[in-house]
């Protein structure tokens, strides 16, 4: 058997939809799968671990990545500046792991003009009600901010034709399992099999 190299997927939602939670679970059951690290300028906050949460490195190395031409993306938010690294992603999918790169729609637009083979899985609430009380929470906050959350993700999911599969979380447990669906399928191609079963196939056709 030899070692395939592993997919990069992007997972875009908007913000209620349960990514994160979905994608821990993924991460959880599947040990081949990788989460990737972002770059960040800003400093480390108590309980986070460089190379876990967030590449945390100086302005002046950041920028020297920026010449280099390294960064997929990358955004400035209130002074700090964030982006996603290309060595860094294909170190991981070289070693064989397949990739989840958390991002927006405009984030995942940059990264398929540099890396079009990636896979790209947009996450989707069962309704406009449901992310609504997704989103109010506790019901601390006001029916202005509401509001506003809901015009962004509105604005997010109007995106969700550039993507190559749709996942609905209205159940927790389906939405999941069609998350683990579309990595284990991906991984049964002919391209990938015939890479991982070089010396069967030869023994087989011999």
């Amino acid at each position: 058997m030899t070692q395939s190299t592993g997919t990069l997927y992007i997972v875009s939602a908007p913000s209620g939809a349960g990514k994160t939670s979905l994608v821990t679970a993924l991460i959880d059951a599947d040990r081949q799968i990788r989460v990737s690290v972002s770059h960040t300028t800003r400093a480390m906050r108590p309980g986070e671990v460089n190379g876990v949460n967030y590449h945390f490195v100086e302005r002046a190395e950041f920028l020297r990545m920026i010449e280099q031409g390294d960064f997929l993306e990358q955004a400035e938010v209130f002074g700090n500046l964030y982006g996603t690294s290309q060595s860094s992603l294909q170190e991981v999918l070289d070693a064989g792991y397949d990739l989840i790169l958390e991002i927006d729609w405009q984030g995942a637009e940059q990264v398929r003009n540099l890396m079009p083979d990636a896979l790209s899985i947009f996450i989707l609430p069962p309704s406009q009600e449901a992310l609504r009380q997704r989103l109010n929470g506790r019901g601390q906050d006001s029916d202005e901010i509401i509001e506003g959350r809901m015009r962004e993700a509105v604005s997010e999911m109007s995106h969700y034709g550039a993507y190559d599969y749709i996942v609905v979380n209205d159940d927790f447990d389906v939405a999941l399992d069609d998350l683990k669906a579309i990595f284990r399928a991906n991984r049964l191609t002919q391209a990938h099999q015939q890479r991982r079963h070089q010396a069967l196939l030869a023994q087989l056709l011999g």
